[in-house]
């Protein structure tokens, strides 16, 4: 099988040099020039909470050639359609584009490529690039866990299994929908909150004016997702909806304490969307919180927490405001 990472940067990069280092085979694309250049003279080194160098791959998007049965697709979601129709011809007829960006990208590919050409997989452990070649795995080795699904037929979903285990666990959900949420879930909170405060997921963990406000991000997307009829997955074998949902004070507390304990393995981790505005770029932010926002409007259930996370990250996009952690401030009229 010929199979490809689209927008191998630096979580791509570390998934495409584990399944290298396992013996696949697997072109890593990227339009950055300067860091194909260095995939190809130095290989793919890999630091953080592992250290390797292995030799990749690596393509630019115009020396794309032929066919591939797999593409897994790990840009950033603002130019889906663009990027995808892109692709499209480089994509067998019975091949699969899986997706393995935050939020809900699944329908709006099917739309482009047909469902049952289109994968989903939400990613339990992040990554830094830390320049041309090298990207630091910020994530536990325990942790390394996949959640892969099908839109349609789900056409290679076996292969993109053993695709994805040359790197860690991985869970085929048949509620994939509800996997997606369980991801949507922390991403809300700790990746949202890691681009308005500049902090790692640690730090919002610990400090605790930050973590009553993602408390209140986790609870909406709860709230929003029994609204919506979707039943959450469990992440890494832990129940987070009922872990973290709560009526009474003393659930809420449990659920408080909780907090730190369960990102103790994730406490390294920076949003991506942090990197892309320290980087100048904007942030995909409306497809992560905004998606909250978007289905709790659907389903009269308010979400006032994810809201103002939008407005902060726009207004930080705008330059009215810095990244900075005094901005968790902006949330003390909502908890008052």
């Amino acid at each position: 099988m010929r199979c490809a990472i689209y927008g191998a940067g630096a979580m791509g990069t570390v998934l495409g040099a584990f399944i290298a280092r396992a013996g696949r085979q697997i072109d890593l694309i990227n339009r950055n020039e300067k860091h194909i250049a260095a995939l190809r003279e130095k290989g793919a080194t890999i630091c953080g909470t592992v250290q390797f160098t292995q030799p990749v791959r690596a393509l630019l998007p115009a020396e794309m050639e032929g066919k591939y049965d797999i593409i897994l697709l790990m840009t950033k979601q603002r130019q889906n359609e663009e990027i995808v129709r892109f692709l499209q011809p480089f994509l067998a007829d019975d091949g699969a584009l899986c997706t393995c960006q935050n939020g809900l990208p699944e329908p709006r590919l099917a739309e482009v490529l047909g469902a049952d050409r289109v994968l989903g997989c939400a990613i339990a452990w992040g990554a830094t690039f830390r320049g041309e070649g090298v990207s630091e795995l910020t994530s536990d080795p325990s942790a390394l866990t996949f959640s892969l699904g099908a839109y349609g037929a789900g056409n290679h979903l076996d292969d993109v299994r053993e695709l994805l285990s040359c790197m860690g666990q991985v869970t085929v959900e048949k509620n994939f929908i509800g996997a997606r949420w369980s991801k949507l879930l922390i991403n809300s909170a700790f990746s949202g909150l890691s681009t308005v405060t500049g902090e790692t997921f640690g730090t919002i963990s610990r400090d605790r004016a930050m973590r009553r406000v993602a408390q209140r991000i986790m609870k909406e997307c709860i709230d929003v997702a029994k609204a919506a009829g979707i039943r959450i997955e469990p992440v890494q074998g832990h129940a987070i909806d009922r872990l973290f949902d709560y009526r009474g004070p003393l659930k809420k507390a449990f659920s408080f304490a909780l907090i730190p304990i369960a990102m103790k393995k994730h406490r390294s981790l920076i949003s991506s969307m942090l990197q892309d505005l320290r980087a100048g770029k904007k942030c995909e932010i409306d497809f992560i919180n905004g998606v909250v926002c978007r289905f709790g409007k659907e389903h009269g259930v308010a979400t006032p927490f994810d809201d103002r996370v939008v407005q902060i990250v726009h207004a930080i996009e705008s330059g009215e405001f810095p990244i900075a952690a005094e901005n968790i401030r902006r949330f003390d009229d909502l908890l008052a």
